[in-house]
């Protein structure tokens, strides 16, 4: 095995990062590219012995962080953002040949978002206070108290930009943290364990471990030291981690996806409306919180479709690294076998392909919008993660309402409408953990983000990021007791 390879011009270690050094595998497992299936590299495949290390150097590493004052703990988080912007250019780059998505965005968007993440939670952390209040003449003072080693574990989709949406408030909470990427785009969290030891982030606070699914994971959410486990991934792995975090009843926090609505009212704003339809196939519909669909009052459906496909047959699919580019490839072949899979079925159970519903060459999938769905079938019901949207009408209300609601999912919902009182009613109606009025992927870091239903546990974002990585703890002063010692 190489220790390092080089990806687009940029020496990525390949091996896991515990205690502060580099640390090789017996093992290892593969990485290609997605644009091109070009072979990046074979990446230390970790598992039990590996997470145990890993959780060990974060208890080591837990008590000095911990007691490491507000002040220098939002500074060392400020400096790992000055690292990321530093190395901007290679994490963008890095990222768009391991994962797919344009490096249009990773260059203007996703890794600027990624320095936001650290420092937004290191000032949140200097302003996270709560007043102190009375009862019965007794003081009550509400703390925040780092928890322990936490686990988390993160997805391809969006790899650097959601693993330091955890990383960075449990860090800033004083928290010590073992991350495990998604074994299909590991490149840019080792490149993030480097820039945070540069930034002087004592060793063993961060650990980065890489491994296939239950060979590691399971030696890590079982282990009897973690103290918090955050998770973004599919129900089924949610359902193990939770069987296998509850022997020690270690708090959870789960991102599990959805099936969001987009609701489009006769009044809206066509050409709005239609900016946010096609706005769903954003990094080749592998978002979270895509609304993937389409919901569209009867008397504006055929307008709304004619405009529909018209402007997404004219996103151009290809190269992510082409400025040109609007659509990617989908992540991995397997991923791409599933997205074709649910049009196939689809296609046979009788809905119709308006645009798409076809596989390119390598692992591209076509734009695709499905019509005469049904909506108890599958492909409704279920989560594709690729640029397939479904488009159904309906009559009044009340009807959109119900079928935005039928499913087992409740991450998010998008509302075009012209009419604020709509909204409001529509929007109070809606079972989302985000509902965007008019809008599309809006997020601010100081909002609630998470989900309903089988879309997740829990919240994180703000306060909540902090009530979740802390133990919150009430103290309460008598007023009396005290002896003069003047």
């Amino acid at each position: 095995m190489t220790d390092k390879i080089t990806v687009a011009g940029v020496s990525v270690d390949t091996r896991h990062w515990i205690g502060g050094e580099r640390v090789a595998s017996a093992e290892t497992f593969t990485d290609h590219s997605p644009i091109d299936g070009a072979h990046l590299g074979d990446i230390a495949r970790g598992g039990p012995a590996e997470a145990r290390a890993a959780v060990a150097a974060a208890k080591a590493a837990f008590p000095g962080w911990a007691a490491t004052p507000r002040t220098e703990r939002a500074r060392i988080l400020h400096a790992i953002a000055d690292g990321v912007e530093k190395r901007l250019e290679e994490l963008a780059i890095v990222e768009t040949t391991d994962n797919g998505a344009l490096l249009r965005s990773h260059r203007r968007g996703v890794m600027p978002r990624v320095a936001h993440n650290f420092r937004f939670f290191a000032d949140w952390l200097l302003h996270l206070d709560h007043e102190d209040f009375e009862t019965r003449g007794h003081t009550n003072h509400v703390s925040w108290d780092p928890a322990g080693p936490c686990v988390l574990i993160t997805p391809w989709n969006a790899p650097l930009m959601l693993a330091t949406w955890k990383v960075a408030p449990a860090l800033a909470a004083g928290n010590t943290v073992v991350l495990k990427p998604a074994e299909w785009s590991p490149l840019t969290a080792s490149l993030l364990a480097d820039i945070a030891a540069e930034a002087g982030l004592p060793a063993g606070v961060l650990n980065v471990v890489q491994g296939y699914g239950a060979e590691i994971g399971d030696a890590l959410t079982s282990h009897p030291d973690v103290r918090r486990i955050s998770f973004t991934g599919s129900v089924p792995t949610a359902r193990r981690i939770a069987a296998s975090a509850a022997a020690h009843l270690t708090p959870l926090s789960l991102e599990l996806g959805g099936k969001s609505p987009l609701l489009v009212f006769a009044d809206a704003d066509l050409d709005l409306a239609v900016d946010l339809a096609v706005e769903q196939y954003d990094n080749a519909g592998q978002v979270c919180l895509a609304a993937t669909r389409l919901l569209v009052e009867e008397p504006v459906a055929e307008e709304f479709t004619r405009r529909f496909v018209d402007k997404a047959t004219r996103l151009r699919q290809g190269d992510p690294r082409d400025e040109a580019t609007d659509i990617g490839p989908t992540i991995h072949p397997r991923q791409l076998e599933k997205i074709d899979g649910f049009v196939r079925r689809a296609v046979e159970a009788g809905a119709r392909a308006v645009i798409g519903g076809r596989r390119g060459e390598g692992q591209y999938y076509a734009p695709t919008l499905l019509t005469d769905v049904a909506q108890d079938s599958e492909i409704v019901q279920e989560e594709v993660f690729g640029p397939v949207l479904t488009l159904q009408t309906f009559a009044t209300e009340d009807e959109a309402v119900r079928l935005a609601g039928d499913t087992r999912f409740g991450l998010a919902a998008t509302v075009a409408t012209g009419d604020r009182d709509r909204a409001e009613r529509v929007t109070a109606q809606l079972v989302a953990g985000t509902v965007w009025v008019n809008c599309f992927f809006v997020r601010d870091l100081q909002a609630p983000f998470g989900g309903s239903r089988l879309s997740g546990v829990g919240r994180e974002g703000g306060t909540w990021s902090f009530d979740f990585y802390c133990d919150l703890k009430n103290t309460v002063t008598a007023p009396k007791g005290w002896k003069d010692h003047g």
